[in-house]
């Protein structure tokens, strides 16, 4: 399977364990405006990701993964928080953190070849 494709199945896993997330955070704990925060900026991957695919250019490409690359990185700041918070336990943000630590390295690894290709063209 080739990053592109694992990158795709991973994005679109980790927002179906965010929207899971979101569901547990407001029916059992409670929690509005972190956990919407998290699923706006967790789901968002995923839906940049499949975005990407359909760039028209590699500049674009790179441009959407990149914005991925951010909300990913703003995921982990929510997750955190709700973690010391207390909203999340120190094993359930690890999980998750995890999963996302997976996917912030295919992006990074993705976005810096595809930069190279781009860039030894011109």
């Amino acid at each position: 399977m080739t990053d592109d494709a694992t990158l795709k199945n991973k994005s679109f896993t980790f927002a179906v364990r965010i929207v899971n997330l979101n569901k547990y955070l407001c029916s059992s704990k409670q929690e509005y405006i972190l956990s919407k925060q998290l699923l706006r900026s967790g789901t968002a991957i995923g839906a940049l990701v499949r975005e990407a695919e359909q760039a028209e250019s590699k500049a674009d490409f790179i441009h959407k993964l990149a914005i991925a690359l951010k909300e990913a990185n703003e995921t982990e700041y929510w997750i955190l928080l709700l973690c010391q918070t207390d909203y999340l336990t120190q094993q359930q943000s690890e999980s998750i953190l995890n999963d996302l630590k997976q996917i912030l390295k295919l992006l990074t690894s993705i976005i810096k070849t595809t930069k190279q290709k781009l860039n030894s063209k011109t």
